[in-house]
Formats: structure tokens, sequence, C-alpha cells
């Protein structure tokens, strides 16, 4: 049986899968992050999946921070995880992740993160780069929703119209 906790990562989680295909929708979007990416030194493969993994831990420290179940993520506001993205710092971030993973590409993406965060120098130069990228790819998210506050659950349901796999 999955815990309540770990169905809130879950949640998390494929909130970070969705948001940059859905951020992509202006195909010139891509080509401008990855434009970044090269200029900072970073592959774009790791860095798009570094942003995807950033989105989950910025969202799941939201979630965990607002002490909210599973059933209630879809209500948390957008916003808050691009705050959480820049004002918190990136080892807050790791704090109550689940034990164990069962998506193994995540469990090796947060073992990456967890990496550059306790290497320092450079790597945290680049996360860094990664967060504000994180940002403004939440904020145009943010801001496409007709709604005045977009939440996890408009991510979802937009993710769904777009027929991006769960």
């Amino acid at each position: 049986m999955v815990s309540d906790h770990d169905m809130v990562w879950r949640r998390c989680a494929y909130l970070g899968r969705v948001l940059l295909p859905l951020v992509d929708q202006e195909p010139w979007r891509q080509a401008r992050r990855n434009e970044n990416l090269r200029a900072w030194g970073i592959d774009t493969v790791t860095g798009e999946r570094l942003i995807e993994v950033f989105a989950a831990l910025a969202a799941h420290a939201v979630a965990v921070d607002a002490s909210v179940s599973a059933a209630q993520v879809d209500a948390l506001p957008l916003v808050a995880v691009a705050d959480a993205a820049t004002g918190k710092r990136d080892f807050e971030l790791l704090a109550g992740l689940p034990g164990t993973f069962t998506d193994e590409r995540e469990e090796q993406a947060v073992k990456i993160f967890r990496l550059y965060v306790y290497e320092g120098g450079q790597s945290s130069l680049q996360l860094f780069r990664l967060s504000t990228e994180l940002r403004h790819a939440l904020i145009t998210l943010a801001e496409r929703s007709p709604t005045q506050s977009s939440t996890y659950g408009d991510v979802f349901r937009k993710a769904a119209e777009a027929g991006l796999p769960q």
C-alpha cells in the first residue's frame, strides 16, 4: 500500500514531468531555454531533467510546508512553487523526501540534484541558474491560466487535455 506521503511526492513529481512540455507549447520557449542552458555550460538533456526534478522538489517542499494530504495537493498555488524554487535554499528542498522511490529515473535525478547541492561552487551557480529558469517556466504557465491563482490541479488538467502521460 502506498502511503499518503508517497502519493504527495508522486503528484509533485508528475508536476515536474509535465511542466516543460506544457510551457513548450510555444516552440520558441524550448529553443530559448536550450540556448540558455548551453550558454551556462549545462547539457540540455541534463539541464531539462534537473529543471524537472527541481520543480518536483519545490512543489513537494510547498506541500510539506502546508502539511497537505495527497487529496489536497491539487489546491496548492503554482506561484508558491515558483517562490520555493528561488526562495528556499537548495538543501531545504531535499527535506522530507520519501525514503525510497518507485521510479528509478526520479531517484537518479534526486541523487544528481543532491550531488549538485553538496558539491557547492560551480554546481551551486548552476542550481541558481536552473532555479531562475524554473521560476520563469512556472510563472509563464501560471500567467496562461484564466483564473487569478493557478494551482497544481490546473496544471494537471492542462496536462490531461494535452494528452501527456500520467
